[in-house]
């Protein structure tokens, strides 16, 4: 099945509360965005996004924070298409030692999982792509 991992930059614009912390949605817009390419992928065709079936937050994500978003296609149906999701913070801001500095960090901390269906229409599907 195919896995999609795209990497962006928290910014200052992402930070929604005090502290410069980032809103949760905001990650489920990165799987949103991962589950599109999937759908491209395997289907030719962005696909809806219908639910999420589950959605856990785990760790805070800051204004400064690199964030990588995997998303992986586990089943397939007819017309839906099962994905499960994990966001996970690679680099992060260091405000306490300056305004300018950031670390990579030795492990990836997991700040969200989510797993969700999407549907792509039959007569909108132009077969597995790329595998």
């Amino acid at each position: 099945m195919s896995k999609v991992t795209i990497r962006l930059r928290m910014s200052a614009h992402d930070a929604h509360y005090g502290g410069n912390l980032v809103d949760g949605a905001r990650m489920l817009g990165l799987f949103g965005d991962v589950a599109t390419e999937l759908l491209i992928r395997n289907d030719g065709d962005e696909g809806l996004f219908c639910a999420y079936d589950s959605v856990e937050f785990l760790a805070p994500v800051f204004a400064g924070d690199y964030i990588e978003a995997v998303g992986e296609i586990v089943k397939i149906g007819n017309t839906s298409r099962k994905m499960i999701f994990e966001a996970r913070k690679v680099i992060q801001s260091r405000p306490d030692i300056n305004d300018s500095a950031a670390e990579v960090l030795d492990s990836p901390v997991v700040v969200c999982k989510a797993s969700g269906t999407c549907v792509v229409p039959k007569d909108k599907q132009r077969g597995n792509l790329h595998g």
